[in-house]
């Protein structure tokens, strides 16, 4: 899932910025396809339509597979760029029904115990997907841009394509691999008992679905964690890459695409791996309702590492990877309260799976909106001050998990993980 999403939605920025856009239009660009990720619960029910779960996952991840190599092969073409964009826009709905049948899959296949025993897992495992696509992905593109194609072409920025459809072909490779490992090893994802048995249908659902959502007790509190609980990294999401890659004149750290990967998918990687799994043990053992606000703590206060960078601009590397480091742990360790939350208050009820994916739809929404004005504010307000602005938006985050409802049973404090 976040293999996808992250190289649609932040990989692509790295690459609109190598292809010469400037910091507003290459994060606009790349926050665009969050869209089909925003929207995803107005075709959620027909995923309850036919067959399984697992089935539409293989499928969309087929399509995905198949979707990125269209892509490395378009971006031979002299007008490249129109197409590739309506690939990209194709995809983010294929990724987004993706999203839905895999979610759906894990919360109907586990039960409410189990599925806390698993959310550092699950949450380590989508945070293996940016680390992957932002670090490794982009550090090969870096070492394939250097060592093969620097000089391949005189237009500035298109010496960059040959590098970029190589990175294409091999996600689109890793997609189809993994659609047969799971054709293996994934379990059908429970059927729910009110599955639509025609579009008329799913319609009707669609709109039950929408009624019983707003019926929830202190719905609009749940609306606004699910929105809200994340600003801060959708405003440091896009712009974070481009703080390390731009040059020291423009406020940046100057470094090459190698080393932002390097950094991202090292360091980085280590961090959020294990800030995931200390943080499914943490909330396993203590129970959300008691710890929730301080994973809200550990996701939103280390973003004050970028800032400090963008004031002092190192040069040593060991220092900037730390502060990659500490971000990236503390984002993992705290992220899995946001995951269990939608699983446990917000989804439960008739239509689990469809109201799950209203929780990430509005996740999604928030990173939809900050992405496309965060490379234009950065640009106007430069970045330290962007910074600045970052940890203001944190204290949304704050207020909204610490008035976040509890309406149904908490996780047993006494589960170990």
């Amino acid at each position: 899932m976040a293999l996808t999403y992250m190289t649609l939605t932040s990989v692509t920025a790295i690459m609109f910025k190598n292809l010469g856009m400037d910091n507003g239009k290459a994060a606009e660009y790349a926050s665009y396809l969050i869209l089909a990720y925003t929207v995803k619960p107005l075709f959620a029910p027909f995923v309850e339509m036919y067959r399984t779960k697992k089935f539409f996952v293989l499928c969309s991840q087929l399509a995905i597979g198949l979707g990125f190599a269209g892509v490395a092969l378009a971006m031979a073409l002299p007008n490249y760029m129109v197409v590739m964009m309506i690939a990209f826009w194709v995809l983010s709905f294929v990724g987004a029904t993706q999203d839905i049948a895999q979610d759906g899959v894990y919360v109907t296949s586990l039960d409410s115990k189990t599925q806390s025993l698993y959310c550092g897992i699950q949450s380590l495992s989508w945070n293996i997907g940016p680390i992957i696509a932002t670090g490794g992905l982009v550090y090969l593109s870096g070492w394939l841009h250097s060592h093969y194609f620097h000089h391949d072409a005189n237009v500035f920025g298109s010496d960059w394509i040959a590098s970029w459809r190589i990175i294409f072909f091999i996600v689109a490779a890793v997609t189809l691999c993994m659609a047969i490992w799971h054709l293996r090893v994934m379990p059908d994802g429970a059927r729910a008992d009110n599955a639509p048995g025609s579009i008329k249908a799913a319609w009707e659902i669609l709109i039950d679905s929408f009624k019983t959502f707003f019926q929830k007790r202190d719905v609009w509190l749940m609306i606004a964690f699910a929105f809200l609980f994340r600003l801060s990294i959708g405003f440091l999401e896009k712009i974070g890459p481009f703080f390390m890659v731009d040059p020291i004149n423009k406020g940046g750290l100057g470094l090459s695409n190698e080393l932002l990967g390097i950094i991202y998918g090292t360091y980085g990687l280590s961090a959020v791996l294990l800030g995931s799994l200390l943080g499914g043990i943490f909330v396993a053992r203590r129970g959300l309702r008691p710890t929730l606000f301080i994973l809200c703590c550990a996701v939103n206060i280390p973003n004050i590492t970028f800032l400090l960078m963008s004031i002092y601009q190192p040069d040593n590397l060991i220092l900037i990877s730390a502060g990659v480091a500490i971000e990236k742990f503390f984002f993992g360790f705290g992220s899995v309260g946001f995951m269990i939350y939608l699983m446990q208050q917000l989804a439960p009820g008739k239509y689990t799976t469809t109201h799950y994916a209203f929780g990430t739809g509005l996740m999604g929404l928030c990173m939809m909106i900050t992405g496309t004005v965060s490379g234009h504010l950065q640009q106007l307000l430069g970045y330290v001050n962007y910074f600045v602005f970052v940890m203001i938006a944190t204290i949304p985050s704050f207020l909204v998990t610490w008035r976040a409802p509890f309406h149904h049973q908490d996780t047993d404090t006494n589960v170990s993980a």
